[in-house]
């Protein structure tokens, strides 16, 4: 495992990281044995950066459960504070008291202002008086370094970088992805004022390792056949000199060993022109039958009317990408199949999801054409078949 600095935090992150939001889970509940198992081989590989947060279902009490059976010690752990949720500063002390308890530890090393998304969004949360809790968790020892994940544009991202004394930040930032949020720029930005970058959606949200277009599978297979998808999009952040630490959500431990494999031999500046030329062309071909761009961060959720948002946008892609018989096959399985269909037929349009997307996708409208291109004849015979209800 290759390890980079991170600066004024004195700590040395291994290259990959082990985002915990996307362990297995199911009807809802975490298969807790996956999740060590996984956890295990993690730090087995020399992984030492784990993230979760307050808002993801069950994940900070499945990691508490891991760090309690002796191990710690072993890991640099990161949660969040949902400051979306609190409406004075005693919120602050319920939600980290809380999530504490969940970890079952009583520090927390690398804590982050959840889901910045504008100067505006951080100095609601200072005005509630955030500095100052900050200053007392650090004097006790219960918050050992403070960054912020961001979502929005790269001129917020540069005013929220400068506006406190932050040790590190956590961007969206893919080789799709790099123009887009705070991207490279916003990269090299931060790391010019000496913050380490941990970068979460690598891969989209799976979309980079799974379902790419021929196109692109071609151009990746001309220069190295034997590198999966997953592998081209890690290495591509592994070669920016800038980023500290690349968070993957990694659910099986066949996908760790292959990441820390890359990590491994993958430094800064290390790829070839030819390489480079690969991504280049991958990304014309991406674009070229991309419906919409959507990350599956799942921000956007839970829909109030029940709309699985991530899933009905990851199969409108694979019907554009792999033919509109694949897309439907997955647009069913994921949706409609279920004893609580969430199919895009339930959207009512509030607009609630279109205002939390960091992405700012017209949500009810993609989800408008969701509908018309799926929910179709064929849809309707099958749900019938079925003998599900399901709204149309």
């Amino acid at each position: 495992m290759l390890y980079r600095d991170a600066g004024t935090t004195g700590e040395s992150l291994s290259l990959q990281g082990l985002g915990c939001m996307r362990f297995t889970s199911h009807a809802g509940i975490i298969d807790q044995a996956k999740a060590e198992t996984v956890l295990s081989r993690a730090l087995e590989r020399g992984i030492n950066y784990f993230d979760t947060a307050y808002t993801y279902p069950g994940n900070e009490a499945c990691l508490g459960r891991f760090l309690a059976k002796g191990n710690r010690g072993r890991m640099l752990v990161a949660t969040k504070l949902p400051h979306y949720q609190c409406a004075s500063s005693a919120d602050f002390d319920r939600i980290f008291d809380e999530e504490l308890a969940r970890l079952q530890t009583d520090h927390v090393d690398f804590y982050l202002m959840h889901m910045i998304t504008s100067l505006t969004s951080w100095q609601r949360v200072r005005e509630m008086g955030v500095e100052d809790w900050i200053a007392r968790q650090r004097t006790s020892g219960r918050i050992r370094h403070v960054g912020f994940s961001f979502h929005g544009g790269i001129a917020d991202f540069k005013q929220v970088v400068d506006a406190y004394p932050w040790e590190f930040c956590q961007i969206q930032l893919n080789y799709l992805d790099a123009h887009a949020q705070a991207g490279l720029e916003g990269l090299r930005y931060a790391s010019g004022r000496g913050l380490p970058v941990i970068v979460m959606e690598p891969l989209r949200g799976g979309r980079l390792a799974v379902g790419l277009p021929e196109g692109a599978r071609r151009a990746f297979a001309a220069v190295d056949p034997g590198l999966s998808p997953a592998g081209w999009g890690l290495q591509w952040l592994f070669d920016q000199p800038e980023v500290t630490c690349v968070l993957s959500g990694m659910n099986e431990v066949s996908q760790v060993d292959e990441n820390c494999d890359l990590a491994s031999r993958v430094a800064a500046g290390s790829l070839s022109s030819e390489q480079l030329s690969a991504y280049d062309a991958a990304i014309e071909a991406i674009r070229a039958v991309e419906r919409v761009g959507c990350t599956g961060c799942g921000y956007c959720m839970p829909c109030p009317h029940g709309v699985d948002i991530p899933s009905c946008f990851r199969a409108w892609n694979a019907a554009a990408s792999d033919g509109w018989v694949r897309g439907f096959s997955d647009y069913v399985m994921t949706t409609s199949l279920k004893a609580q269909p969430a199919n895009a037929g339930r959207c009512v349009s509030c607009g609630r999801c279109a205002r939390r997307c960091p992405q700012h996708i017209a949500i009810p409208q993609e989800l408008a054409r969701v509908r018309k291109g799926f929910e179709g004849i064929p849809y309707k015979a099958v749900m019938r078949f079925k003998g599900l209800k399901f709204k149309v």
